[in-house]
């Protein structure tokens, strides 16, 4: 149970980041939402950390 657990937020972790990446590499990349993605990927990195 517990690895799945850990496999869902690291999926998430790097869905998060692949969205991170597209919005920052488009010309004009909303800052506002780069931002709350960042935040969201910070809260699921200390509970992967806190998994461990």
């Amino acid at each position: 149970m517990e690895n799945s657990h850990i496999s869902a937020l690291s999926a998430k972790h790097a869905g998060l980041e692949a969205r991170i990446k597209t919005e920052s590499s488009r010309p004009m990349p909303d800052a506002i939402l780069v931002a709350s993605l960042k935040k969201q990927k910070l809260r699921l990195k200390e509970e992967l950390a806190a998994q461990h």
